[in-house]
């Protein structure tokens, strides 16, 4: 199944960070903080502005993301946890470090 968002928002795949320790104490799954970092999926066409041109994405599918903590809705989709969120929930873009 292929799903593609609406307007504009993005559906983003979480990364998982490595098993968090603080002072060699293991923190159980359900006491970690989920990572605020992933790659996006699919992106929608855009949002609409005011005098009806459509204004196109900053973001790409492929694209990773850093997104608030609170950003986005939790979605199931063909068996995998995934988010969908606006662009304006979308706080940056990594980028891969370029040599000089």
């Amino acid at each position: 199944m292929s799903v593609r968002p609406l307007h504009d928002r993005v559906i983003v795949d979480r990364l998982e960070e490595g098993e968090q320790q603080i002072g060699g104490i293991i923190i159980p799954d359900s006491a970690k903080e989920k990572p605020q970092r992933g790659t996006v999926v699919a992106v929608g066409k855009g949002r609409i502005a005011k005098d009806g041109s459509l204004v196109p994405l900053d973001v790409k599918a492929g694209d990773q993301i850093l997104f608030g903590k609170y950003s986005g809705q939790e979605i199931r989709l063909n068996g995998k946890d995934l988010f969908i969120m606006k662009e304006d929930d979308v706080l940056a873009v990594i980028e891969p470090k370029k040599d000089k």
